[in-house]
């Protein structure tokens, strides 16, 4: 099969696309007579075939871009068994029991996804059926666009649903992931998958198996096993400077991590592709066919990792001897072809972003070869021989190379509303997810049996997310521009909203303060993970401010005014340049990137963005999503002596630290002197975010240490204990081995009072299952003497976060938004929590998930979303085990009102049954106060 899709592709560069379209589906088992004779005209297609709403952007975007448009043929229920037995020939428009497939030519060599996504939407909301779409370019690559239709929510109408693409693929070259996917929708294929699956061959069935052989979920699925499998050939075939299980794991991580960053920059061609092509490898390497060489990762990957990604263009050299900095290229014995080699490092830009930072100790006294060798990048062959990763772990039939060749990748992360068929970012959080709960000691049994048991899915982040968002905005706006209607904003952050009207539904004055507001936003994921939560956000914000703002105007004039007021009073201590320069960097951001998400998502990283996690490797992984994610919205030119066009990462130790979140504050002092040490401090660490030199970031980190060094001395002579002096001074937020038992808000984020906010606007997330009494004695005995009022030996960990999370929002407007364990709903352990939310905080929803939200689960779930302060008022709430709806969320109207009683169980139950709990409760006697033995 696959021969044969790959041979009719072949003719698509000299044949039309619907002739090559229709050779293709009939290689995939489809065919028909019903088909409408049409020029080609795409005004025709237009006249032939109107939407109700013909005045749109989208509909003149395709107009402009498309050069003809073909029906191919229709595919009704007569065609989709087995037999034959076609009914007629005549193609019926109005019959949404059936396929329509599509063919159009573009006059564009390259889209975006986003291009064919509106190209494909723009011919589907045309028809009642869902849509298969061939694109070809002018240069001949060809995509294949799905279109479905779903019911609304309401029930009285379809609406568009999701978008799934197959993109850009090379006819003459096709990936063969590309032929892998094409081969899973032949009509054979989707046959055996409805008849394992108990499915019915008509339309219905055959749309259920198109929409399983597009989904991207199996596809995520699959690569986890494939990477674990190598993940735990690593663990137990190479070495390194600490063999423990944990540290190798911990090693293997990183490594993961760093490569999979490369792979998928290496999609916007940022990296050559001939360093991972084995064949031209052994040109290059001396010794790379021995069976017990390391030669690639140390000549090729270390090399690139430290002296190429980590080091501006013009700063790259080989080493002279033993020199000790980590930005020179070693190893020069070891290549075949020196000149060659460094030609392929140096079309590779300078990325920054401290991913690929070398991680070995440079101070002189670390005695420890395991604590001053992390990564090994040495010349001293005994250092380096504590790192052993042998050649044949990157290729061969079981390679790492193989492995990541054979799935297509793609630097967009997809979204409920489109989706590109090929891994994207989000892959990497499911992935990192899992082997981090293969790290973790307490999860490490379960993680090893399933796949896909730790990661928060999409829908249910983007729902939280969205509803945490929706309530903060919507009480912000009423007090400036009042009341605003609630389903406005769910509109304005769903992706399947056709938003073209977005302008007119917020007036000047709204959008103006939306964006103002959005700017000001600080939230926190307290146990970040792979950084699921907080991405969510970056997405959900950077649409909302393109559809309120298109051109950046309004954020741009906000950027400038937030760092005036930094300037004038925060860091009125700092010299004037100092002063100008961040003022300097966001006009030359906003003159580069004018229509761009890039600084609408550089921004909302540096002000609103935060996360904690106890796991170093884990905050890595956020920040390594935050990085694709920037640069994904940059386009590389030709110019090296710019960087080949593309703007440095930012650092975002400060953004992302690795922090016990239940650790309380240190006992801190506020006296004129540490108020001024403390804006010292921050405005280091502000330009440290913006560095992108080695020596600017390293100038950064000598004043750090230089003002913490101030900051203890000062504190220990005003009285602070000289333990909690030197905690606090010796955290350095640039070691990325290293976590703290405290959290501070204001010293490691800059959150706090010190900086014109007294709280997180919105804690959001999805902190750890893991009873009490099955932690250590002394963290266990931690947490009992940090006063918390929630804290029952017999409870669990996340009923700690939940009032640890209330503690850092705003009073009385913040937001928190937590999936967890539902037993503390109704347990006797619970009841601490019950009453702490009763007496202090204000439930606004209640979402009582069961256990299908998370694969494999052993637990049911809840998410429930809080206000902070008693203010009162009815909780909304819904059982989704107690409803019949497939939707998630369920729709509004199976929710009830829910009123919690103190410490009182918490039930959801309709407004009868309410109601009879009411009088049983008034009338009866609880069954202790019986006369009988239980």
């Amino acid at each position: 099969m696959k021969a044969r899709i790959k041979q009719t592709l072949s003719d698509c560069a000299d044949s039309s696309l619907k002739e090559c379209a229709e050779r293709l589906l009939g290689v995939l088992g489809y065919r028909s007579m019903k088909t409408c004779s049409l020029s080609g005209s795409v005004g025709e297609f237009i006249q032939e075939f109107p939407a109700r709403n013909e005045n749109t952007n989208s509909k003149r975007e395709f107009i402009n871009n498309a050069e003809s448009a073909h029906i191919i043929f229709q595919v009704t229920k007569s065609e989709i068994p087995a037999h034959n037995d076609i009914e007629g020939d005549s193609f019926d428009k109005s019959n949404s029991k059936s396929f329509i497939f599509i063919a159009v030519d573009l006059k564009s060599t390259t889209y975006p996804r986003g291009g064919y996504v509106g190209f494909a939407r723009e011919i589907n909301k045309r028809f009642p059926m869902p849509a298969a779409v061939f694109f070809k370019t002018s240069n001949s690559r060809v995509s294949l666009a799905f279109a479905e239709r779903r019911q609304s929510r309401t029930g009285n109408s379809d609406v568009l649903g999701r978008v799934s693409l197959i993109r850009e693929v090379d006819p003459k070259k096709p990936h063969a992931a590309h032929l892998s996917i094409l081969s899973e929708l032949a009509l054979a294929n989707l046959r055996q998958w409805m008849t394992r699956n108990g499915k019915h061959h008509n339309f219905d069935g055959l749309l259920e198996a198109w929409l399983n052989a597009l989904d991207t979920e199996e596809l995520n699925q699959r690569f986890y096993r494939d990477l674990f499998s190598w993940f735990e050939r690593v663990i137990s075939t190479a070495s390194f400077p600490d063999d423990s299980t944990q540290k190798k794991q911990e090693q293997t991580i990183r490594l993961i991590t760093r490569l999979l960053f490369i792979w998928f920059i290496k999609e916007k061609g940022l990296v050559a592709d001939e360093l991972f092509n084995d064949h031209k490898i052994e040109q290059l390497i001396s010794d790379y066919s021995s069976e017990t060489s390391d030669s690639y990762y140390r000549v090729i990957l270390q090399n690139l990792f430290f002296a190429t990604l980590n080091t501006k263009i013009s700063e790259r050299k080989f080493s002279q001897g033993k020199s000790t900095s980590a930005h020179y290229y070693r190893y020069m014995k070891e290549m075949a072809d020196q000149s060659e080699l460094r030609r392929l490092f140096n079309v590779t830009p300078f990325i920054n972003g401290s991913l690929f930072d070398c991680l070995d100790s440079s101070c002189p006294d670390t005695a420890n070869t395991a604590e001053k060798c992390i990564d090994c990048f040495s010349d001293e062959p005994d250092i380096h021989g504590n790192y052993f990763i042998p050649n044949c772990l990157f290729f061969g039939s079981e390679g790492l190379i193989p492995l990541l060749r054979r799935y297509k990748f793609t630097v967009e992360e997809n979204t409920p509303a489109d989706q590109e068929v090929a891994l994207d970012p989000e892959l990497l959080g499911k992935v990192f997810e899992n082997l981090l709960a293969v790290y973790n000691p307490e999860t490490k049994g379960k993680a090893r049996k399933e796949t896909g048991s730790f990661y928060t899915p999409r829908p249910v982040v983007d729902y939280m997310v969205d509803e945490a968002l929706v309530e903060v905005l919507a009480e912000k706006l009423q007090a400036d521009t009042g009341r605003i209607r609630k389903q406005q904003l769910r509109d304005l952050l769903n992706y399947s909203k056709d938003f073209e009207s977005a302008p007119k539904a917020f007036t000047p004055a709204q959008k103006r303060n939306m964006v103002k507001h959005i700017a000001s936003l600080k939230i926190l994921d307290p146990a970040v993970g792979s950084g699921a939560f907080p991405m969510s956000v970056l997405h959900k914000l950077t649409l909302a401010l393109s559809r309120l703002d298109s051109n950046n105007k309004l954020w741009s004039a906000e950027q400038k005014r937030l760092a005036q007021k930094r300037a004038s009073k925060a860091f009125d201590t700092s010299p004037q340049q100092d002063r100008n320069q961040e003022l300097t960097a966001i006009s030359n951001t906003f003159d580069r990137y004018r229509d761009s998400d890039y600084g609408r998502k550089l921004y909302l990283i540096q002000n609103s963005i935060f996360g904690v996690d106890i796991q170093p490797i884990a905050c890595q992984i956020a920040r390594l999503r935050f990085f694709i994610s920037l640069a994904i919205e940059q386009e590389p030119t030709d110019d090296a002596r710019n960087n080949y066009g593309i703007k440095p990462l930012p650092n975002l130790e400060t953004r992302f630290v690795a922090a016990d979140t239940l650790g309380l504050p240190l006992s801190g002092l506020q006296s004129d002197a540490v108020v001024v040490l403390k804006k010292d401090l921050r405005r280091n660490r502000e330009n440290y975010f913006h560095a992108d030199s080695w020596d600017g970031k390293q100038k950064c980190r000598d004043r750090d240490r230089d003002l913490r060094q101030q900051l203890q001395t000062c504190l220990i002579n005003e009285g602070i204990p000289v333990g909690d002096a030197e905690k606090l001074a010796g955290w350095d937020p640039y070691d990325q081995n290293v976590c703290t038992d405290w959290f501070d808000m204001e010293y490691m984020l800059g959150v706090g009072e010190s900086f014109d906010v007294d709280g997180f606007d919105i804690v959001i997330g999805n902190p750890p299952y893991l009873q009490l009494q099955k932690m250590g004695k002394e963290l266990k005995e931690r947490y009992r003497s940090s006063n918390f009022e929630t804290f029952v030996a017999s409870g669990d960990i996340y009923q700690l976060f939940y009032e640890r999370g209330c503690s850092l929002l705003t009073p009385n407007r913040g937001i928190l938004a937590y999936i967890t364990s539902n037993s503390w709903l109704k347990t006797e352990y619970g009841k601490s929590t019950r009453n702490y939310f009763f007496e202090k905080h204000t439930p606004l929803r209640l979402l009582e998930t069961g256990k299908d939200v998370f694969k494999n689960a052993i637990v049911d779930t809840n998410i429930l979303i809080v206000r902070s302060g008693p203010e009162g008022g009815v909780c909304r709430a819904v059982d989704m085990d107690r409803v019949e709806s497939d939707n998630f969320p369920p729709e509004e109207k199976l929710w009830t009102r829910f009123q919690a009683h103190g410490d009182k169980p918490w039930s959801i139950l309709s407004e009868i049954e309410q109601n009879i709990m009411r009088k049983m409760r008034e009338k009866g006697d609880p069954l202790k106060e019986w006369d009988i033995s239980i």
